[in-house]
């Protein structure tokens, strides 16, 4: 029987079909169908049997949620991973969604980090700082910053995802999936606390001394460890989160302290 290989087009196929990622959404199973149309062309390619079609989109059609920019590493793992099934019946396809389930979440801790906690940020200010002053090169930037970026992730995560695919499917049962969620979640965290300091940002400027160098409660704090209420005040949203808080009340209450704050003074930018 000929060997079914996928080859570099069919790859590039998972790069551009998965630029419209954002695009399908549902509350049920999410970018489940996009993720399903990422995947058509290698599917087509290595299942000639409609049937054997069928079969690997609704595999696809499972749950499956990750930032657009990272997802195609996933796909590229399971294109790999297809590969494997296509030529070898005994293949457990069961592993291909057990792997997504394992990387999406801790990939899309990193992405989500990258692309909308810190890169679109980025690109904002400087598009913004430009478009302030007239220049047409604001809306340029913001777009360049942004999106060259996503596409170079989008493209190496393809290629690198299916290169590591083929070593990583034998690899899987001796624990590399949990080394690898482990060593992605520590690095995902190290990002989040990154920008709980840059990205939370209270300042109390009530004076504790008087004179020209008052002491303020500020910057005791900061003597003390600097970004600490950032710190205390993620916590405590995560433990409200915790307790099945509602989002619309924890934004209620962000809003209205920072009113009061900066109405009496208690709080400054």
């Amino acid at each position: 029987m000929t060997s079914k290989k996928i080859a570099k087009k069919d790859l590039m196929g998972v790069f551009w079909r998965s630029m419209p990622m954002e695009a399908s959404f549902n509350y049920e199973r999410m970018m489940s169908l996009a993720f399903a149309y990422t995947m058509g062309g290698v599917i087509q390619k290595l299942y000639p049997d409609k049937e054997d079609q069928k079969k690997a989109m609704k595999r696809h059609m499972e749950f499956f949620n990750c930032t657009s920019a990272t997802s195609p590493f996933i796909a590229g793992v399971a294109a790999s991973m297809e590969e494997k099934k296509a030529n070898d019946p005994s293949f457990d396809e069961s592993s291909i969604n057990a792997m997504k389930a394992g990387l999406m979440g801790p990939i899309s801790g990193i992405g989500d980090s990258i692309f909308w906690g810190s890169l679109r940020i980025i690109a904002s200010g400087i598009g913004i700082s430009l478009a302030k002053q007239g220049s047409i090169l604001g809306p340029i930037l913001f777009l360049l910053v942004f999106n060259i970026p996503n596409v170079l992730v989008r493209y190496f995560g393809t290629m690198w995802g299916y290169k590591a695919g083929v070593s990583f499917i034998d690899k899987m049962s001796s624990g590399l999936m949990d080394n690898i969620t482990y060593a992605i979640n520590i690095l995902g965290n190290t990002v989040i606390g990154g920008m709980v300091a840059s990205m939370v940002i209270i300042n109390i400027p009530v004076k504790l001394t008087s004179g020209k160098d008052a002491q303020t409660i500020q910057g005791l704090l900061d003597s003390m460890m600097p970004a600490l209420l950032p710190l205390l005040i993620t916590f405590l949203f995560c433990r409200l989160l915790k307790k099945d808080v509602k989002v619309f009340y924890i934004l209620l209450a962000i809003l209205a302290v920072s009113i009061l704050g900066a109405v009496f003074g208690f709080l400054a930018v």
